[in-house]
């Protein structure tokens, strides 16, 4: 997928106004996500991405510092926080709310899980928490199935500030 398919897709999933605003909200989430994920599982996304999405991921990546110990925790683990965090992380650098940083990144997950493989989308959402894993595509297919068993319809709007 090239960068200016990505960043279309992206604006218009989530509704935004201009590409610019596109382009801020694929950076935001995926320097977000490398701070969350282990560093090899995002070197391993970025090899799958045009090069101007991939840099994001990478440059958080190499910049991790700290002591030894926290950096070989950051490479193998990343940094924990929930779902609140992750979307006060992408706010900030989209200077959005927090409700529209949640549709900006589910909009930018739903292209990715299209942009690189199953099985690498697989290995994101096992390291990603569950209340975070909501905005991946597939989590939110299960949870909609389940709920539609209950009777419960999903909000066609998308995810709402949690």
């Amino acid at each position: 997928m090239r960068y200016e398919e990505m960043t279309d897709l992206v604006q218009a999933r989530a509704q935004l106004p201009d590409r610019q605003s596109a382009e801020r909200a694929v950076r935001a989430t995926l320097e977000t996500l490398a701070e969350r994920i282990p560093d090899g599982l995002a070197d391993h996304v970025a090899a799958q991405l045009p090069q101007e999405a991939a840099e994001p991921l990478r440059r958080v990546a190499a910049s991790h510092e700290g002591s030894p110990e926290e950096r070989t925790y950051r490479r193998d683990h990343g940094e924990r926080f929930d779902l609140t965090g992750f979307a006060g992380r992408i706010a900030w650098r989209t200077e959005h709310t927090e409700e529209e940083a949640l549709r900006e990144a589910a909009a930018f997950f739903e292209v990715l899980d299209s942009a690189v493989d199953p099985e690498l989308m697989e290995k994101l959402y096992g390291v990603l928490p569950s209340d975070i894993r909501e905005l991946l595509p597939e989590a939110r297919a299960e949870q909609d199935a389940r709920r539609s068993e209950r009777g419960w319809r999903p909000d066609p709007q998308g995810p709402r500030g949690r």
